[in-house]
């Protein structure tokens, strides 16, 4: 909103100074700031509410040291992170952005379904929270969402195009060419490949001329498919103090660095990348996601004061997928989300494992002490404070070898 009444005092009345708020890195800034601070100073009010509400976590017997000790602590605490994040998006974005606004319909649809779950768990007394066939349906829905207004929507164009014949014009916002070839496109990035755009389209071309237009046949199921995945990796991932929002905040900064460069048409020239017009505004939205992960690991650090439960995890898991199908990087997440991979293929391993030893010997045996594989760490006697901080690590370097992969070709 404030961004509509900036551009007012600078266009119409000339003040002098209004114009910064053209700049996109002038207003990541100041979400980051306004988040950061929402996060801290309110979160602390949010966590009294949820006290106050008697919204505390039920711990099952799982045998893990420190974990009767966290019986009662509120959770819910995703609700500080959805509005830490809303606030600044529509004081500071362009909220008529269609990237934006899918992030921002990303952010209330995953939240309600965390939401839900957390209102059974809490308040229903069902341990099992929402049925697994309801979120699903509701991640689904999400994914035909997002995949038929990024395959549909005129307003998402790509130029893989950089640097043929432009002629650059510089303006606050951005940088514009006068000969803009903009064009409808399923292409994405394949990392490690110097050619490395590859179209989705191209999965049915033998199915003779004309197949282009049937792209939303493979487009739409992939997107359904990663958003589904993803929130869920989120979701197993959140099980200790700390360990989900950090995680996350590593993988979602790295995602706005490929926003950034990908929505300006000089750094995507350079890189040799995709250019996505418009597509810059997402770090607006990043800035504001990173800020309120970084004010609730304030809180949710070890000893956590508040859990993120489904309210949180579903919703960071959702967002992190929709940026990057948005910036054409999907086929980055198993890199630079390698811890919640991990989390799931640990959860996948240990019950396809137990079912099969089960069946063929009549005894289930574990590949893992318990999945996912934090807890297994827990039960090797690892406090969970340095099995954070080693995930932290690892999603660090896996956060590099992702930005990297924009020369490493």
């Amino acid at each position: 909103m404030l961004y509509y009444l900036f551009e007012y005092l600078d266009k119409t009345l000339n003040i002098s100074g209004t114009g910064v708020f053209q700049y996109i890195t002038f207003r990541s800034a100041l979400a980051f700031i306004l988040s950061l601070l929402l996060s801290t100073i309110y979160g602390k009010r949010i966590i009294r509410f949820l006290q106050n509400q008697q919204v505390g976590e039920t711990v099952r017997e799982l045998g893990l040291a420190g974990q009767n000790e966290k019986a009662g602590t509120p959770t819910m605490g995703g609700l500080i992170i959805i509005f830490a994040t809303l606030v600044p998006v529509m004081l500071f974005a362009k909220l008529q952005n269609i990237y934006v606004l899918l992030l921002i319909v990303t952010t209330l649809w995953m939240g309600t379904i965390g939401f839900v779950d957390d209102y059974i768990k809490i308040f229903k007394k069902d341990k099992q929270g929402l049925k697994g066939i309801f979120k699903v349906f509701g991640q689904v829905g999400l994914g035909l969402i997002v995949g038929a207004v990024l395959y549909f929507s005129p307003a998402v164009t790509v130029r893989t195009d950089t640097g043929k014949g432009d002629v650059f014009r510089v303006t606050t916002e951005n940088v514009i060419t006068e000969t803009p070839v903009e064009e409808k496109s399923t292409a994405t990035t394949i990392p490690f490949f110097k050619n490395n755009e590859f179209d989705y389209a191209e999965l049915l071309a033998w199915t003779g001329e004309g197949y282009e237009k049937w792209a939303w046949v493979i487009f739409i199921p992939v997107v359904i498919f990663i958003i589904t995945a993803v929130s869920n990796g989120a979701n197993l991932t959140d099980g200790i103090d700390g360990l989900a929002a950090g995680t996350s905040a590593i993988s979602v900064l790295a995602l706005g660095i490929f926003t950034f460069v990908s929505g300006n048409i000089i750094f995507s020239n350079y890189l040799n990348i995709m250019y996505i017009p418009n597509s810059g505004e997402m770090t607006v939205f990043i800035a504001a996601f990173v800020g309120s992960l970084i004010g609730f690991l304030w809180y949710n650090s070890y000893p956590a004061s508040v859990f993120m439960g489904d309210t949180g995890s579903l919703t960071i898991g959702g967002i992190i997928a929709v940026l990057a199908i948005a910036v054409r990087k999907e086929l980055l997440i198993p890199l630079l989300c390698g811890v919640f991979l991990v989390e799931n293929l640990s959860v996948v391993i240990q019950v396809s494992y137990f079912k099969y030893t089960k069946k063929r010997f009549g005894d289930g045996k574990r590949v893992f002490l318990m999945a996912p594989l934090h807890h297994h760490y827990q039960k090797k006697g690892y406090h969970e404070s340095k099995i954070v901080t080693r995930f932290w690590i690892v999603a660090i370097l896996l956060a590099i070898l992702s930005i990297i992969t924009l020369k490493l070709r």
